[in-house]
């Protein structure tokens, strides 16, 4: 099995090769479908060839050019917790009209539920399962891989549990780490290794302390708004990092507070960014 980092939009994707087949995991915001093809150029892979796509939830930035992408070839998976939702972004999405956003087909679904995905993913030659873990949406999943990998969206990383105690965000950790994961792929930050022995992210490897550009470092909150309303345009990170001098780190912090907190302000980032560093 490999993982392919796809990172063309302001949330990361993944393409999982199974023994048997291809799984895509989110597809990022309307509008982004020739950043994806260029993604997959890069890996000189055929959209056509990949087999399913899964989305984590349906956010619009999760899920934005799924049904392009399905035109290809590809078949949309969803959970049957899932079901309620699959148009829940459709107005947000329609309001741009230069993305020429298409919903997705309800007709050509493969609908499976939480104890059928080990047999639909062994199809694929992938061992795993695929968990409903809500907390930061009501129809968020988790893919949960045998050897220790977790997809999780945009499910609150572990370094912000102190934050989210008796809520449902802690409970859906509570089930994915007895599952004795080993790294963790989030929608909008950088994969974490996690200790075996305490299933907590290595120091080294995620706590890394970000720093602000010149002209910023008294002011942060003028560069965290600037890089919002870039975001809320459907700016790429990377570009956001250049447009702004900001280190590529911060501003991925900054993207992943703003999209998978709901209603957070400036300070409320900053704060947050605030507890990862220490």
């Amino acid at each position: 099995m490999k993982i392919n980092e796809l990172h063309y939009s302001s949330t990361n994707t993944y393409l999982i090769e199974g023994d048997n087949g291809l799984l895509l995991f989110d597809t990022g915001w309307a509008g982004t479908l020739p950043a994806f093809f260029a993604a997959m150029g890069a890996l000189k892979i055929p959209v056509q060839t990949v087999d399913f796509i899964l989305i984590s939830h349906f956010h619009p930035d999760h899920m934005g050019i799924a049904q392009e992408i399905a035109d290809l070839g590809p078949r949309i998976v969803v959970m049957d917790f899932q079901l309620p939702f699959v148009h829940a972004s459709d107005d947000i999405l329609r309001r741009d009209k230069k993305s020429r956003f298409i919903p997705i087909h309800d007709d050509r679904l493969k609908i499976i539920s939480s104890p059928g995905s080990r047999d639909f993913l062994k199809t694929l030659g992938i061992e795993g399962e695929i968990l409903h873990t809500p907390g930061h949406s009501d129809d968020s999943l988790s893919l949960c891989l045998d050897d220790g990998t977790l997809f999780v969206g945009d499910l609150n990383p572990l370094y912000e549990l102190e934050l989210h105690k008796g809520t449902r965000i802690a409970e859906s950790w509570d089930v994915l780490l007895t599952r004795k994961p080993r790294k963790v792929f989030y929608g909008h930050a950088r994969p974490a290794e996690l200790k075996r022995e305490t299933a907590r992210p290595e120091e080294d490897k995620v706590f890394q302390k970000q720093t602000v550009p010149s002209g910023y470092d008294k002011e942060p909150h003028a560069l965290v708004m600037k890089i919002m309303k870039y975001i809320d345009k459907g700016v790429g990170l990377d570009k956001i990092s250049r447009k702004t001098g900001a280190d590529a780190g911060f501003v991925e912090d900054v993207a992943r507070m703003y999209l998978t907190h709901q209603n957070v302000g400036v300070q409320g980032i900053l704060d947050r960014i605030e507890i990862k560093n220490r």
